[in-house]
């Protein structure tokens, strides 16, 4: 029991010496002439202070006090000094035995020392209008005339001593004069009109009536007592339904609300807004409900909006924009069907209209759109702003709704919140506060509580739209690096991860190779190679059965890597389509023994989605490959160079540098297809090309351009550098030993000639002409120099150099 505050203290000190000392001036004149009544008002008096005249639907301390008529009943058939003691025996017994709370003895004193002085200004009022306490007289108006006087005064001072009291205690239930004058006042009223239809009746009959009265008042009071239950009992019920449909209607908001928002509290924080503002409008407690349950429910057609719409993070596309816009319109339709005994559906249906009729779906403005909606939609579009920018969200709210006076919103509902801005932000941070935080999916279940079913159901929808956006990512890229890395940054927000990476099946060496991986010694993984069968990875590929929580060292391991790792735990999954293994996903944490079922599922649904898309990357990147590579050799072939070397032309053009092209031709090639066939041309080109790509620059390519024709491209290389180069080039192919048949000899050689950009030429197929040029000038040279008929040159190579066409690229 909490010690009264010092000035109430000082306070109650005050009344009781002031009461003390009116009793030391009064009592001892004090007489006792009628015993019997004395004794009989008194007990009725400590009796009746434990009964109040209760209403339906007050609490009993808000009832009529029986005593009140009873001390001014007193009053007027009583000595001062009796009627004094009957009104302290009064407040005694409330203290000590009707009180529901223990009271301070220094409290108890006061309250008797208050009744004193209530009495003593009622005897005052009675004797000042000519009434004789103890000598009622039997006239009605000469007796109640008096006992009227006598009522003003015990509500006066009776008032003025409970407020003082009030004030100096600082009690913090708001009450002031009115609300004090209005309980003091019933009982009084009703007090006095009982005190004076019982002193009229006694003074016309006789004290006999008292115990007769007694006993029907009494009966009469048990039996209003028992009909004040039955109609509180049928009142709680209607309230206790009232509150269970208000309940399954905030269930129904809050499922849809961590639908739409997971984690957010939104709608509670809007019904918090909305409720308080419709308070400050004073609306009628009926607007007042419809604007509260409004509030839980203006997001309630949402569960007509696609999912994927509700939790897209961008801004939305026109078609998306339209069905989200409908949703007002559509939770109105299902309000409608609900007779609710208050107006909800036309503010869900009008709570995104703005002032100025920019909003939808009707393009109300003004004082068209109902008040309830206006304050509604502050609450909704505030609580938006205040939720997009933590920490100071409130305050970046606050200035946004100055800005929105006028445009969005009601300039006097915009005005009528600043006002209670303070309230605003402490109900808004108490509700942060009773609010239990939502797991997101991607934290450790076994570190908190298994989560409610609010939770479950803000969980399943984020793991939906992250499967959502998986499963759109795929299609959007055609390399298997840029789809993994694309697929690896969704996938965190389900399954989090220190690391992820992308083995794929190697089926001619039956072995796993390392395509993609990120994060946490990604370089160290990038670098593993793992036959079917060995580590976790080998093993998953093997069974094609995910594995959870292995040791990721086991990889490291069976690929004889003397290197350590940081992670502790893994979860790998097979890639399998159409029946035939594509390789495994697997995921790494740092924490051991970190994963579980819930991860394993969204993993294996996402490697479901991601096996056919990873396939068709596989096969595009080999396609493409294939497209670009002469696939007897093994070079580059013609598409890739013209696209290489107009790349090359452009940042030598832009940086002032040279290229150097070298144009290559096998000599007598026809020669050796004549004699020894195909398939031994076909010999000699790859052994050609083995001993160019062998002797240039790694940054350097070279490419079969045509039938027994090589282009190597030189960047950055001069004319004299070309030219040193192309005579090296000559002579690694005069010593290669090839040899058509077993034991049969036969020396290779290649005619060469060189372009340099940009002195010879500025586009590529200058480049190529003048290279081409120069090439057949050097096989002329070379032939005139050889007189072997053996070694006679082609009838391809015999033509005039003057009508020699220039060759475009093929």
């Amino acid at each position: 029991m909490p010690r009264p505050p010092a000035s109430a203290a000082a306070f109650a000190s005050a009344v009781i010496l002031l009461a003390g000392i009116t009793l030391a001036a009064g009592l001892p004149a004090a007489t006792f002439a009628q015993p019997w009544p004395f004794a009989s008002l008194l007990l009725v008096s400590s009796i009746a202070s434990a009964f109040r005249l209760g209403a339906v639907g007050t609490r009993d301390s808000s009832g009529v006090a029986i005593t009140n008529g009873v001390e001014l009943f007193a009053v007027a058939m009583l000595s001062p000094g009796e009627a004094t003691l009957v009104a302290m025996a009064g407040a005694f017994s409330q203290c000590a035995f009707a009180s529901r709370r223990p009271q301070w003895l220094h409290d108890t004193i006061f309250h008797i020392a208050k009744a004193t002085l209530t009495v003593q200004a009622a005897i005052a009022g009675y004797v000042l209008l000519g009434g004789v306490p103890g000598q009622p007289v039997r006239d009605f108006l000469p007796m109640a005339q008096p006992l009227v006087a006598a009522a003003f005064l015990y509500f006066v001072v009776d008032g003025l001593l409970g407020l003082g009291h009030r004030l100096a205690a600082r009690a913090r239930n708001g009450e002031g004069w009115s609300q004090v004058a209005a309980a003091s006042g019933r009982s009084t009223i009703v007090g006095a009109a009982g005190a004076i239809m019982a002193t009229y009746a006694i003074g016309a009959s006789g004290f006999w009536l008292v115990p007769f009265t007694a006993t029907i008042l009494y009966v009469s009071y048990r039996m209003h007592g028992v009909y004040l239950a039955r109609i509180e009992n049928e009142r709680q019920q209607a309230q206790a339904l009232s509150e269970l449909h208000l309940s399954t209607l905030e269930a129904l908001a809050l499922a849809i609300d961590a639908k739409d928002r997971p984690g957010h509290n939104h709608i509670r924080r809007v019904q918090i807004f909305a409720t308080h503002l419709a308070r400050a409008f004073d609306l009628p407690l009926r607007d007042q409900q419809a604007i509260r349950t409004a509030a839980l429910l203006h997001d309630i057609g949402k569960l007509a909006v696609p999912e994927h719409i509700l939790a897209k993070p961008g801004p939305l596309t026109p078609e998306e924009a339209r069905k989200m816009n409908l949703h007002p319109q559509i939770g109105a339709e299902i309000i409608g069907g609900v007779p609710f005994p208050y107006p909800v559906a036309p503010l869900i249906l009008s709570h995104h209209e703005h002032w100025d009729g920019s909003g939808y779906p009707a393009g109300l403005r003004g004082e068209e759109i109902p008040l309830g909606a206006r304050i509604l939609a502050l609450a909704n579009m505030f609580d938006e702003r205040r939720s997009s920018a933590p920490g100071s969200g409130f305050d970046v709210a606050l200035s946004w709704l100055q800005e929105a006076a006028g445009r969005e919103l009601d300039p006097g509902v915009v005005h009528r919140f600043l006002q209670l801005a303070p309230q605003m932000r402490t109900a808004a941070q108490k509700s942060d506060l009773e609010a239990p935080r939502i797991r997101m999916s991607g934290e450790d279940a076994d570190a908190r509580p298994r989560p409610s079913v609010f939770e479950d159901i803000a969980l399943a929808h984020q793991e939906i739209y992250a499967l959502y956006q998986i499963a759109q990512t795929m299609g959007t890229s055609l390399g298997v690096a840029d789809t993994m890395g694309l697929i690896a940054s969704k996938l965190s927000s389900v399954v989090p991860f220190s690391a992820c990476a992308l083995f794929l099946h190697q089926e001619n060496g039956n072995t796993l190779v390392c395509r993609f991986a990120t994060g946490v010694d990604s370089e160290l993984i990038q670098q593993l190679a793992l036959r079917i069968g060995s580590g976790l990875t080998g093993w998953v590929a093997a069974h094609r059965t995910p594995l959870l929580n292995a040791r990721p060292v086991a990889d490291l391991e069976a690929a004889g890597s003397p290197l350590g790792t940081d992670l502790e735990s893994a979860l790998v999954c097979p890639l399998v389509f159409d029946d035939r293994l594509i390789g495994t996903v697997g995921v790494y944490h740092t924490s051991p023994a970190f994963y579980h079922e819930d991860h394993q599922r969204l993993l294996e649904r996402v490697c479901e989605q991601a096996a056919a898309v990873i396939h068709n990357a596989v096969v595009f990147e080999q396609t493409q490959e294939d497209s670009l590579t002469d696939p007897l050799t093994g070079l580059p072939n013609t598409r890739f160079m013209t696209a290489h070397l107009e790349r090359e032309l452009s940042r030598s053009e832009r940086l002032g540098t040279e290229i150097s092209l070298i144009v290559l031709d096998l000599d007598a090639f026809k020669r050796i297809n004549d004699t020894f066939g195909h398939h031994v041309g076909d010999r000699a080109l790859r052994a050609v090309a083995d001993v160019l790509r062998d002797a240039i620059r790694p940054y350097d390519i070279c490419v079969r351009y045509a039938g027994d024709e090589f282009v190597v491209v030189l960047a950055g290389c001069g004319a004299e550098e070309a030219e040193q180069k192309r005579l090296e080039l000559k002579a690694a192919v005069n010593n290669v030993l090839f040899e058509p048949e077993p034991g049969n000899p036969w020396p290779l050689s290649l005619s060469a000639g060189v372009a340099v950009f940009p002195h010879d030429a500025r586009t590529y197929e200058s480049l190529i002409a003048s290279a081409d040029v120069r090439m057949y000038r050097d096989k002329h040279l070379r032939r005139e120099a050889d007189t072997d008929a053996e070694d006679a040159p082609g009838d391809e190579d015999m033509a005039d150099l003057s009508s020699t066409p220039v060759r475009k690229p093929h």
